[in-house]
């Protein structure tokens, strides 16, 4: 083992970790008291509004896991606050001579930021710059916007593993909509379909298209680059009979929902039976929600599948009822506990045969 394990969360992953902490106690056999597995930060603001955290027991020479979340949550902490928290955070256990810093961050928003094209900054280049200087040793994300995203760290300075989960949204559509194999092969290959939002998605929805032996559509998006989050078209790039098939549309986030509302509108005009989503995380910035009830009002759209890496708001679940979350802290309880006694991370990485899965 790597030494002593300790958990510890920003204040905007605090339910999430607790779920964390309950898994390895309940699932991976860690016969120490939950209060001695999660550590605690404590967050203090000075009159100017400057921030300082600090940790509230010995974390020398332990290897320590920080859960952190820039992005929405729900105690209300803006992307900033969130940020300038993490890097304190990670400031204040390499002060306390962690023996090793472990940063879990299952939704990187930063991610969104990955291209060097034009001249912008480039916000997860900052990112890990930032918290590698400050001392972690590795990071742990489920699905980054991008695969480069992965080069822009160093190996030989901080490990990165950015952890394929759509594996759990195969698990989920197999166990509900599936059931058999005998369903499968009469049924799910003739009817559905699997649909990427842009040509960049095309990696992703392949993999559900091969997973459960069905057509891919590809679609290429069209974006307004003068303005952020704007599409101008979308247009759908197959040959394949779209005509009363159940057309589930794959990608790894839905942000403000501008592609997916226009993809679907176009799926409409092709006289599809329905369209469901299945994404990791679920952002839904303003106006997502309005746009996705808008298509379930017209009947267009019917269910959407997504992982908990994110906050979900009460709103978006009374407002779009057909909405299903897919627990993913067993996952994280599993990859921290294999983390610590030095055990592989292979699993996690291979296809998902769902011939095999549904004759378990």
């Amino acid at each position: 083992m790597r030494g002593k394990l300790q958990i510890f969360a920003t204040r905007s992953m605090q339910d999430y970790t607790d779920k964390v902490v309950e898994g390895i106690s309940t699932y991976f056999a860690y016969n120490k008291p939950l209060y001695d597995l999660k550590g605690n930060l404590s967050v203090s603001r000075f009159a100017d509004g400057e921030m300082e955290v600090e940790i509230t027991s010995s974390v020398r020479g332990h290897d320590v896991f920080l859960f952190a979340n820039a992005s929405k949550n729900s105690s209300g902490i803006s992307v900033e606050e969130n940020k300038i928290e993490i890097y304190n955070a990670v400031d204040a256990l390499r002060r306390a001579q962690a023996g090793r810093i472990t940063l879990f961050e299952p939704y990187c928003s930063p991610g969104r930021s990955d291209r060097t094209t034009r001249r912008n900054s480039v916000g997860l280049w900052m990112h890990f710059k930032i918290l590698i200087s400050l001392g972690v040793d590795h990071i742990i994300t489920f699905n980054l916007h991008s695969d480069k995203s992965r080069t822009m760290i160093d190996p030989a300075v901080c490990a990165i593993d950015d952890i394929p989960i759509l594996f759990l949204l195969k698990r989920y559509i197999a166990d509900t909509y599936i059931k058999t194999v005998e369903n499968l092969e009469k049924k799910i290959r003739k009817e559905w379909v699997f649909c990427s939002v842009d040509a960049g998605g095309e990696v992703l929805a392949k993999e559900f298209a091969d997973s459960f032996c069905t057509p891919l559509v590809i679609s290429h998006k069209q974006r307004d680059y003068s303005c952020v989050n704007r599409v101008l078209s979308v247009d759908i790039l197959s040959s394949t009979a779209l005509k009363n098939k159940t057309v589930w549309i794959i990608d790894d986030m839905i942000d403000t929902g501008g592609s997916i509302y226009k993809l679907a509108l176009e799926l409409r005009k092709r006289e599809v039976a329905c369209v469901n989503i299945a994404v990791v995380h679920p952002v839904f910035s303003p106006p997502s929600i309005d746009r996705m009830k808008e298509l379930i009002d017209k009947g267009i759209l019917k269910d959407i599948v997504f992982a908990d890496t994110l906050y979900c708001p009460q709103e978006l679940v009374d407002t779009l009822k057909n909405v299903t979350v897919v627990s993913s802290h067993k996952v994280a309880s599993d990859i921290i506990s294999r983390l610590n006694q030095e055990m592989t991370l292979s699993e996690f990485f291979g296809p998902f045969n769902v011939y095999e899965y549904l004759n378990k």
